[in-house]
Parts: structure tokens; sequence; C-alpha cells
């Protein structure tokens, strides 16, 4: 999906339409300007000889001013912690360092349309929330932003909208708390709801709603139980 979105897969039936516009008319380099894909793999992504390098690879290819290019390598650099390597070669770092230097290169670009597959992956939870405070603070500027992962602890915490793909077919879509309340569903796409959402599931005869997709919505209901409240929001 995420192929065929950036132009690297063509559709042989169907239509792709990105920002309103049929995929088959663009270019990839067209595509490219309005939708920044991260690889699963940070090691088929990277190529340039030094960080720096990576970064302003693609800025360079869009044609940007050169003190463009460095004003966005620079916050790039400094957002995602990569002053220190920037002149190492990304492919001789370690993993999480590998993924945040593809992430830093995605993010100095600004698409419109940014699609990460499983980034999270090989990342501690400090980097993790780094990256996904980035991804949230890119969104509330207009930007879309397209995860792709098995995380259920993401998907609850992260969020707003899920999209269940299942044998090539879209069958759900749903909020967190709708998708982990889908008892039919989740045994056959291989999903699982967050131990906490089991936890107010079998809770529920106590007064909860049983379908609480984190720690601080389970919370809020249990504390909202306890003052004679029930429900708790969202």
């Amino acid at each position: 999906m995420a192929r065929l979105c950036n132009g690297l897969l063509r559709p042989q039936a169907g239509t792709v339409r990105i920002l309103g516009r049929d995929a088959r008319g663009q270019s990839v380099g067209e595509l490219a300007r309005q939708v920044g894909y991260l690889f699963q793999n940070p090691d088929h992504q990277i190529f340039a000889s030094t960080v720096r390098e990576e970064i302003a690879f693609g800025l360079r290819n869009l044609g940007l001013p050169p003190d463009h290019v460095e004003s966005r390598l620079q916050e790039a650099l400094s957002t995602f912690n990569l002053e220190a390597w920037v002149d190492h070669p990304p492919a001789a770092l370690g993993y999480g360092l590998r993924r945040q230097v593809t992430v830093a290169s995605l993010f100095a670009l600004r698409p419109p349309i940014l699609i990460l597959d499983e980034p999270t992956t090989g990342l501690d939870w400090g980097r993790t929330k780094r990256l996904l405070k980035h991804l949230r603070t890119l969104h509330q500027c207009g930007h879309t932003i397209v995860v792709i992962t098995h995380d259920m602890r993401l998907v609850a915490d992260w969020a707003e909208r899920v999209l269940v793909l299942h044998d090539g077919r879209l069958i759900a879509d749903e909020t967190p708390r709708g998708l982990f309340a889908r008892a039919d569903l989740l045994p056959r796409t291989s999903l699982s709801a967050p131990p906490i959402t089991e936890l107010s599931r079998q809770l529920r005869p106590l007064g909860l709603r049983g379908d609480s997709p984190t720690v601080d919505a389970f919370w809020r209901e249990y504390t909202a139980l306890r003052r004679g409240k029930p429900g708790g929001g969202s």
C-alpha cells in the first residue's frame, strides 16, 4: 500500500489518489514531493557517506537554496540529537541511530503526507516517545501521518484513526477504542488488545465500560466509577 502511494508500485486495478490526483498520472519524483516514505528496514534507505549528506540529499533534490538546505539540516540534526554523528557514516551506526537518521531525513523534507513502516522498531522507549512527539507536532501543523504497525500499545496511545487490512481488503475503520472492543475482529486478524483493555473488560461486572484503550483512559473511568459517576469519558 505504501509503495502504491509513492509511485514505487503502480496499481494493476483500481485507482490511487494522492491529494485528489490519480497517482498513475504522476512521476515518482512528483509523488516524492507529496508522500514521504520511511522503509521498515533503515538499511534499505541509507546510502550516503555521512549523516550530513544523507539528510541533505533529498533537500538538494528538491532544488532548495543552499541556506534553506543548511537550515533544515541543522534543525533535523538538533531535533533527533544527531549533531555528534553528523560526519559519521550512517551505515556504521547502531540500529537505533540508523533509524533516527532515516526519520530525520524524512522530517527535513516536510512532505504533506508521511508514511512510516514500523518506525519504532529497534528504538528504546525514550527515543520512541521523542519520535512520536515530533510526529504529533507535524500532524498539528497539517501533515497527514500514516503509521504501519503491529504494536497495539502504539496504536492505543497515539492513533486517532485505525484502518485494519486483511487479505488485501479494508475490514475495519475505527478509533482505537472501537477497534479493541471488536471481539469478533481481533482473533481473525491476529491482533490483540492491550493488556489494560483486557483488564478493563474483565472488570466490566464491577461497572467499568470494559473497553479502555490506555492506562490514562482506564484511570479516568475507574476514578469516575469510585466517585459514583459511571462512564469516565473517552
